[in-house]
Order: structure tokens, then C-alpha cells, then sequence
């Protein structure tokens, strides 16, 4: 058998961090293990680490990236609070007990806060990256796409359905205004075409009578 992608995660982690680091790599995996995730879970942070090695060449800082891949979900509370910024927060009071430059906390806090509205500058190629790894899941195939939006629906659950497809409706057309889903060359090549029929399809259906 092969290992569990929480094992998995924490190998990256420590690999990434050091040994030295592994009783925050293990609060970090229980964190995308909590019981109210559906899918902002160790799948999705394992999915958009693949993601990165894929885009590595695109990005300025490989490692910023991947610390803010571990740091971007850390915080994710359904109480309606701004988890970017608390997830950025972590970041900035974990990673300098691990020894961490001053410049790397930085850059991995700005990278978090980016994935609240995945908007990076043209020339952000460490944001261009993260924020494509990110959003790669738009360009899922039929079964898994469905189970996604399936997923995401049931974090919300709380939500009255007219009140959650307004707001999911709201999201995704802001996405699909963008010029471009994706900013890296590799990202916008493989997935653009796919994420945005994804998108038509899943607006159509959420304002549909």
C-alpha cells in the first residue's frame, strides 16, 4: 500500500521546513483533516502541491509558494470571518519560529492573502503560480467536477440554497470576467478551455429557473 496523503503531506512538509518542523507540519494536516471540510481538505492541499511542481519552473520563489500552499486553507472557519487574513496571520507567527526569513514570511503571507480574490499581478509569478494551482480544480473532467461543486456546496450547507447559488453564481461570474482564468503560459494552455466550459456550464445551472 502506498502512503496516506496525510503522510504524504507531512513528508513534503518536512522536507520542505526541516525535521525540526514536523509539530507544525502535523497541526497544519489536522487542520485540513477538520470534521466541517469537504473540500478544502488534505486532497486540495495535496492537489495544488502537484499543481506547483508542475508550474515550479514559472515561479520566482518555489518555496514561498509551497509554504503558502501548506498556510492558504490553514484557516477556514464557515462563520462568514475573512480566512485569507487569518490563515496570512499563522503564517506570520509560525514560520519565523522555524528559522524562516523575514523576506520569506512576508512573501508567504502576501501569497495567502492573494488567494482571497486570485488576482495577481502580470509580473507575480510566485502569485501567478499559486493562484493557478489553486483554481486548477475549475478544469476538472465531468465526474470530478461535479463532485467538487458537490463539495463545496456541502461546506455550505448552512446556507439556504437561493442564498448559496446567488453567492456561488456571484464567485464564478467574477472568475469568468477575467481576461485570463489562468496567468502562468503551462496553466493557461492546459486548463483555460475546460475551466471555462466547467464555469458556463455550472452558471447556467445555478441561474436557471
Amino acid at each position: 500500500m502506498g502512503k496516506s496523503v496525510h503522510a504524504e503531506l507531512l513528508d513534503r512538509w518536512t522536507k520542505l521546513a526541516g525535521p525540526q518542523a514536523q509539530a507544525v507540519g502535523e497541526d497544519l494536516v489536522r487542520r485540513y483533516s477538520e470534521p466541517h471540510r469537504r473540500y478544502h481538505t488534505v486532497d486540495h492541499l495535496a492537489a495544488m502541491l502537484t499543481v506547483i511542481d508542475d508550474l515550479a519552473a514559472d515561479a520566482e520563489d518555489l518555496d514561498a509558494v509551497r509554504y503558502a500552499a501548506f498556510f492558504h486553507d490553514a484557516v477556514y472557519a464557515m462563520d462568514g470571518g475573512d480566512n485569507e487574513e487569518a490563515s496570512a496571520r499563522l503564517a506570520e507567527t509560525t514560520l519565523p519560529a522555524l528559522g524562516i526569513e523575514p523576506e520569506t514570511v512576508a512573501e508567504v503571507a502576501r501569497l495567502v492573502r492573494l488567494t482571497g480574490g486570485h488576482h495577481p499581478d502580470p509580473a507575480d509569478r510566485n502569485g501567478a503560480v499559486l493562484c493557478d494551482a489553486d483554481l486548477a480544480i475549475l478544469a476538472a473532467d465531468e465526474s470530478s467536477y461535479a463532485a467538487y461543486t458537490a463539495a463545496v456546496r456541502a461546506e455550505y450547507a448552512h446556507v439556504p440554497d437561493d442564498l448559496f447559488r446567488a453567492g456561488r453564481a456571484a464567485v464564478l461570474a467574477a472568475l469568468a470576467d477575467q481576461p485570463n482564468l489562468f496567468r502562468t503560459p503551462t496553466a493557461r494552455s492546459r486548463y483555460e478551455s475546460a475551466a471555462r466550459a466547467n464555469l458556463a456550464a455550472e452558471l447556467a445551472a445555478l441561474t436557471s429557473d
